[in-house]
């Protein structure tokens, strides 16, 4: 059984910065693509970032310049690093995997989502 279990969510003031973890667990033959999303109170899950299993990443316009994906596929984790946090940022952030399982089961997963709340 696969999973997914974001973590790194918080309180931070405007400008401040985070990092999120994505760690996917389980019996993981090949982790694929694995993307960012967030959804804030009221509102529809919009997409946040992506990162191929070969390290090609995508923005949304909302976020370019101020966030990073990276990944370490030895550690099956992938980060999401936040950098001049606004409020408007403020959400729970949740990670979405393509992965093919050992049983060689193609699979996508969602987190559970981390509260990542901008305020002063």
């Amino acid at each position: 059984q696969v999973q997914l279990a974001e973590s790194g969510g918080g309180l931070v003031q405007p400008g401040g910065s985070l990092r999120l973890s994505c760690l996917v667990s389980g019996s993981v033959a090949s982790l694929n693509a694995v993307g960012w999303y967030r959804q804030a109170s009221g509102m529809q899950r919009e997409w946040v970032a992506t990162i191929a299993s070969g390290g090609a990443t995508n923005y949304a316009d909302s976020v370019k310049g101020r966030f990073a994906v990276s990944r370490d596929n030895e550690k099956n984790t992938v980060y999401l690093q936040m950098n001049s946090l606004k409020p408007e940022d403020t959400a729970v952030y949740y990670c979405k995997a393509d992965l093919v399982s050992v049983a060689g089961r193609w699979e996508r997963l969602w987190g559970q989502g981390t509260q990542v709340t901008v305020s002063s």
